[in-house]
């Protein structure tokens, strides 16, 4: 990346003359319901030079943690909120660094936001109108954005759309089966999530393979707590496995996914729940927990199963059968399959998990090299497949280097 010619005043005395020497960076805001996960990454080298993240906030659990180089420190913020949590970050802030602008993650911008945008009046009513699609996501991320805004009231703000990355998928692959007045009056489509992920990891990809992301047809598949895979042909998205919202398609730590529809009113009758309770009980208490009954962890699912736990065995068997099944299905949105790409925390980490999806991916010609698979990919490639397989690699996720170099775009565009 390359710094912004321009130079925002500083704030709140992070550094009230900024020095020659200062380095220029951009700040990255991830902020949930009671969370702030920050990032602060120097632009022309693209160094992580800060990371943290503050949770449970507004709770007497309250706590900020962070990493400044190779020190970690934490601090309680006992029934401290958000506003707290920011002024807690100001004053960790290096006194060296020079803050160009501040990106913020927001999770849904419906079909209004298929880009990153400087964020004035008119994308915050935007973001706000996105609220009903994502109602547990956007008001947190509109609540960090006014935050921020406050706080560094001369710096530039980005919006970072989790869903811009799908805007590209075709008519065909978004539409749903039901009344077509419920997608041009409400809204009701595919959106997909985890998009600076799966753009992230897809030019990365293309890099280690060595050929340009524009010829190359890729399917990514970002494994963590949430799940979602995607088709990328060309460097632009054209399936995904997420819908409406982020609890549609994969297994997921406590997401259902993919389940018949007709699940709320068989709940409803067999058990007499409302709406609320079934959807929490979708949200909440289903994927890797529901299934095992013991943990939504696949470290813990992993190590249970060797033990013989024969519920977190299953969980993992579902949760590699469905995600191979999408990978299969997602194949038929590219002209080309050039290779599979694991990323997030299981896919990164879990080489259970890679084999298992890989042995029932055998009609893709997928065949795994053990040794690679074990340290989770070769050092350069991040490879995991035999030679003459069809190629998967192993590539590790990075959403806050991604949200910075998409600011930094919007700043010089």
């Amino acid at each position: 990346m390359a710094a912004s010619p321009t130079t925002p005043s500083p704030v709140n005395g992070v550094q009230a003359s900024p020095t020659s020497d200062s380095v220029p960076a951009i700040l990255i805001i991830n902020c949930g319901s009671s969370s702030l996960k920050f990032a602060l990454i120097a632009t022309h080298q693209e160094t992580l030079l800060l990371s943290g993240l503050a949770e449970r906030l507004g709770t007497p659990e309250a706590t900020i943690s962070w990493r400044l180089g190779e020190e970690k420190k934490s601090k309680t913020l006992a029934g401290e909120d958000l506003r707290a949590a920011l002024h807690e970050l100001i004053a960790i802030l290096p006194v060296n660094v020079r803050i160009i602008a501040v990106g913020h993650r927001v999770v849904h911008g419906a079909e209004a936001f298929s880009h990153s945008v400087l964020i004035d009046a008119g994308v915050l009513a935007g973001i706000e109108r996105c609220c009903a699609l994502a109602p547990l996501h956007n008001p947190a991320n509109l609540a960090g954005i006014r935050a921020a805004q406050k706080m560094f009231p001369e710096t530039p703000q980005v919006a970072v759309f989790d869903t811009a990355f799908h805007q590209t998928i075709p008519r065909h692959a978004f539409l749903y089966a039901v009344p077509y007045d419920w997608y041009e009056n409400d809204g009701f489509r595919r959106y997909g999530f985890h998009g600076t992920s799966h753009r992230y990891v897809a030019g990365e990809a293309a890099r280690r393979l060595n050929q340009p992301l524009a010829s190359l047809g890729l399917i990514t598949a970002h494994l963590g707590n949430g799940c979602s895979a995607a088709a990328v042909e060309g460097g632009r998205c054209v399936d995904t496995t997420m819908g409406l919202s982020p609890l549609e398609g994969l297994v997921m730590g406590t997401r259902s996914g993919d389940v018949d529809p007709s699940l709320h009113e068989f709940m409803a009758a067999q058990r007499g729940w409302s709406l609320e309770r079934i959807m929490r009980a979708l949200n909440r208490e289903s994927g890797l927990l529901g299934l095992s009954g013991l943990s939504n962890d696949m470290r813990t699912l992993v190590e249970a199963a060797t033990g013989g736990h024969e519920r977190a065995q299953l969980a993992i068997d579902v949760f590699a059968y469905r995600l191979a099944k999408s990978i299969s299905a997602l194949s038929a949105a590219l002209t080309r399959l050039d290779a599979i790409v694991f990323t997030g925390g299981i896919g990164e980490h879990s080489k259970v998990i890679r084999a298992r999806t890989a042995a029932n991916l055998g009609i893709l010609g997928v065949q795994l090299d053990p040794a690679l698979n074990e340290v989770h990919g070769g050092p350069a490639s991040g490879r995991i497949s035999r030679e003459g397989s069809r190629v998967c690699l192993v590539v590790p996720t990075n959403e806050e280097l991604m949200i910075a170099r998409e600011t930094l775009a919007v700043l010089n565009p």
